[in-house]
């Protein structure tokens, strides 16, 4: 597969075989987000990982417990109330295993820089036959100074790029992407 064939064929899976990941195809994978481009050459990344139903069950249990706490300061969260109370639905979707990418404080973008790593991340994912899905609905969870200080994750690391990743569950239907718009060309 090369890079256009990747691009245009990865989608967010959402549906996941319950089979752990091989280690080696793990690490590849986060080798393959650490070669982005970042401004300067800061490469201010750094992963954290959460194997396992059980941990993963109990850390989207969390995740919707402290979304569902915050609604009314989240007001475009409010859509997800259902789905955020549903005991049987997973943020994680049964994910075997869930990448955290956190920016560093180093370089001037250290945000923007992850967000490049993360698409590396997904797109090396795809390649070797893996799925992945970024999840917003965790990283409020994840940047809440209690929960970085229970991680080990040093306060001025942010939590930009949530993503779970295992092997696909069927095909996932495709969503209709628009075309570019085009502000100017000059």
């Amino acid at each position: 597969m090369n890079v256009e064939e990747a691009i245009a064929s990865r989608y967010s899976v959402r549906r996941f075989l319950p089979r752990p990941l091989e280690r080696a195809t793990l690490d590849a994978v986060l080798v393959a987000a650490t070669q982005a481009p970042s401004a300067m050459n800061a490469q201010p990344w750094a992963f954290g990982i959460v194997e396992g139903v059980a941990a993963l069950q109990a850390l989207s249990d969390r995740a919707k417990a402290y979304l569902l706490e915050r609604l009314d300061q989240y007001p475009m969260l409010t859509r997800y109330r259902r789905i955020l109370a549903n005991p049987e639905h997973t943020v994680f979707y049964d994910a075997p295993a869930l990448v955290i990418i956190y920016s560093r404080p180093r370089g001037p973008q250290p945000e923007m820089d992850c967000c490049l790593a993360a698409m590396n991340f997904m797109l090396a994912a795809w390649e070797r036959g893996l799925g992945t899905c970024w999840i917003g609905l965790a990283g409020m969870l994840l940047n809440d100074p209690a929960v970085k200080e229970e991680m080990g994750v040093p306060q001025d690391h942010v939590a930009v790029a949530p993503l779970v990743i295992g092997y696909p569950d069927g095909e996932t239907p495709r969503v209709a992407k628009e075309p570019p718009v085009i502000l100017f060309h000059r």
